[in-house]
């Protein structure tokens, strides 16, 4: 059975495969299909998102889709940046401005407490679309710390942690986070769907 991870991030699609392991299925990943449009993220929270980035993917390639939305939301900010998260500063915008960003937005705030959140969608053709949720919560830094991952990894501190998500080996990180969550919820409520 062929799959379809509906990323064109490269750590993305490498902690998905890490983590799910899809034994004796084809996995492929958006870039394996250039001539399929990047799907346009315009709804209002992570679950639309995912669905709708699985669901055209699907569409266009017959193909069994996973996609996720996943994103930041900071108590003091009303929640914010949300389904904003990968472009907070703006279109096209580098992880360092959005985490300046993010901290310039903090300044002075005494309430340090988010959580990263990940929904991930399932698009099958003729089926109805499935998701499941993972959230990790946590503290956000003064300033940035680490090498490794990426986005806002290098300010948030996991609950129960004194490391950033960027101190953290991957391995490490993959059992804790809210993408790590997820999956271990698809793995468990679509297994039989996984397994091919």
């Amino acid at each position: 059975m062929r799959f379809i991870i509906a990323t064109r991030n490269a750590h993305k699609l490498e902690e998905i495969k890490e983590i799910l392991g899809f034994q004796g299925l084809e996995v492929y990943s958006a870039r394996d299909f250039p001539d399929v449009p990047e799907t346009i993220e315009d709804r209002d929270t992570f679950e639309g998102n995912a669905i709708k980035k699985a669901q055209e993917l699907c569409d266009a390639t017959g193909i069994a889709s996973l996609a996720d939305d996943s994103g930041l939301e900071v108590d003091a900010l009303g929640g914010a940046p949300g389904v904003y998260s990968a472009r907070y500063a703006g279109e096209m915008c580098s992880d360092s401005e959005n985490n300046a960003k993010l901290l310039r937005e903090l300044d002075g705030k005494e309430d340090r407490r988010a959580r990263f959140r990940t929904v991930l969608a399932l698009a099958r053709p003729n089926e109805e679309p499935l998701t499941v949720e993972g959230v990790c919560e946590g503290t956000l830094l003064n300033e940035l710390r680490g090498e490794c991952g990426f986005g806002y990894d290098p300010l948030f501190v996991p609950e129960g942690f004194t490391e950033t998500f960027a101190e953290l080996s991957a391995e490490e990180k993959n059992k804790i986070s809210h993408r790590a969550l997820a999956l271990a919820q698809a793995s468990k409520h679509w297994k039989m769907v996984l397994k091919g």
